[in-house]
């Protein structure tokens, strides 16, 4: 039940190391009150999701690596080859000489037409080596040029190629700030060509992310492999294998689809966002300690009120759920580490009722059914040296204010013509951008009508 990785770009790449790193070294450690049985059960379920074996006996990640400039993928393979735990395919990456100058349209309509033979040559044979396909997990910035546009296009000949196969793109919204002065105009176009092409999308803003580093890890000086460690940490918490019944061996053979049948019900929304926790750098954790009552009455807490991270806010009498804050669809809320585990009647009463309150019809739309709107799934083991920890996927109205407002400056710079000039030489034409800001002004209609 293999996954298929797909890193584009720069972000794309470092991001994949990242996750693949957190997978390898957390399956690979023993963790957690479980038996020897278990572990070999955990290590078998991730290795064969995300690695394959060499005769050199290191595991080989499931991976293509793609940019159109060579010193990041180049620094990838250097940096797994260094760990001498895994590495990457020797002829699994692809890149080229010439990045796409943060345009949208040279990733899609250069790069991709130009290199899509080689590119999806380098993917069928990483599918050949599968035993059993169950998806694509593509990772990709949408506000670049190589990563959104080329990342677009490829997601688009997977759904042509591999249309029996499900597609995740794991994309990393831009600081509102701004990081490039089209940054708009590439998110819109990158959104709007994925939801027609992709199942889900995953998304992670980076303000949300900075703000973990500087107030959860306390680092001083964030830079983007911090960045990028917390988002291997919250990735690796989702597709960690679990299982849904106690005292079982027997994991999910299929995270994609396990997420996705709970998650999108509706093609109109495959928006996805995550809350995991504890988050806290090493040194803190040495001296904390944490309880399964604590954990998920803050979790709750984060989820009603949208928050992306725990903030210390030990004040949980006020439960009334803001209409803008509502978790309208199936949320997967996944323990890290089996409920079961305390052996005290006490412990075992007070955690079922509070896993209670996230099936509170409140949360959801009225259509959904809490009791089929909410799943769990829980393994034994500790993860990332976290003895206990939890995370929550969902699907709701958490981006309709981001993506407002991203579709909202976009236009401003289109009604003045600003930059189309460096689109339309590359064959996007101004009906493109009519038809992106048509379907994204659609899915916040949706998502804001529930």
């Amino acid at each position: 039940m293999s996954i298929v990785t797909v890193q584009l770009g720069q972000c794309g790449n470092q991001i994949g190391f990242e996750v693949f790193d957190t997978l390898f070294t957390d399956s690979h450690s023993s963790q957690g009150l479980c038996s020897k049985r278990e572990n070999e059960a955990y290590q078998a379920s991730c290795q064969e999701r995300f690695f394959r074996e060499e005769e050199s006996g290191v595991p080989v990640a499931r991976a293509v690596l793609v940019d159109m400039e060579p010193k990041v993928i180049n620094q990838t393979l250097s940096k797994a080859a260094q760990s001498g735990r895994w590495k990457y395919g020797q002829h699994s990456c692809f890149c080229q000489k010439q990045g796409s100058g943060n345009n949208w349209a040279y990733g899609y309509s250069v790069h991709g037409p130009r290199h899509e033979a080689s590119i999806m040559n380098l993917t069928r044979k990483e599918v050949e080596r599968c035993d059993s396909l169950r998806g694509f997990f593509i990772i990709m910035s949408m506000a670049g040029g190589t990563g959104s546009g080329l990342g677009a296009f490829i997601t688009q000949n997977l759904q042509d190629q591999y249309s029996n196969s499900l597609r995740m793109n794991q994309v990393i919204w831009p600081y509102g700030t701004g990081e490039v002065i089209v940054q708009n105009y590439n998110s819109i176009l990158t959104l709007s060509h994925l939801y027609r092409s992709s199942d889900a999308l995953l998304v992670h803003e980076n303000d949300a992310v900075h703000k973990i580093c500087a107030k959860l890890m306390n680092i001083k000086h964030i830079s983007f492999s911090d960045m990028n460690q917390v988002l291997a940490h919250q990735l690796g918490s989702v597709f960690q294998p679990t299982y849904a019944g106690e005292g079982s061996f027997r994991y999910r053979g299929n995270p994609l689809g396990d997420l996705m049948e709970h998650l999108v019900p509706h093609p109109e929304f495959k928006m996805l966002g995550v809350r995991n926790i504890p988050q806290m750098s090493e040194n803190s954790l040495a001296y904390s300690t944490f309880t399964w009552a604590g954990l998920l009455k803050h979790l709750r807490q984060m989820l009603i009120s949208n928050a992306k991270m725990e903030e210390g806010n030990r004040n949980f009498k006020n439960s009334n759920i803001p209409p803008r804050a509502k978790l309208h669809f199936p949320s997967c809320h996944r323990f890290i580490h089996s409920l079961w585990e305390r052996k005290r009647y006490i412990d075992h009463i007070c955690i079922v009722f509070i896993v209670e309150g996230f099936k509170d019809p409140a949360l959801y739309t009225s259509w959904m059914e809490p009791a089929h709107a909410f799943s769990m799934w829980k393994t034994q083991r500790a993860f990332n040296k976290y003895e206990k920890s939890a995370a929550l996927v969902s699907n709701s109205q958490f981006l309709v204010k981001p993506l407002d407002m991203i579709v909202g400056k976009a236009w401003n710079m289109f009604a003045s013509k600003a930059y189309i000039h460096q689109y339309t030489k590359f064959g996007i034409e101004e009906e493109d951008f009519l038809d992106s800001f048509t379907l994204l002004e659609q899915v916040v209609a949706s998502y804001s009508s529930l």
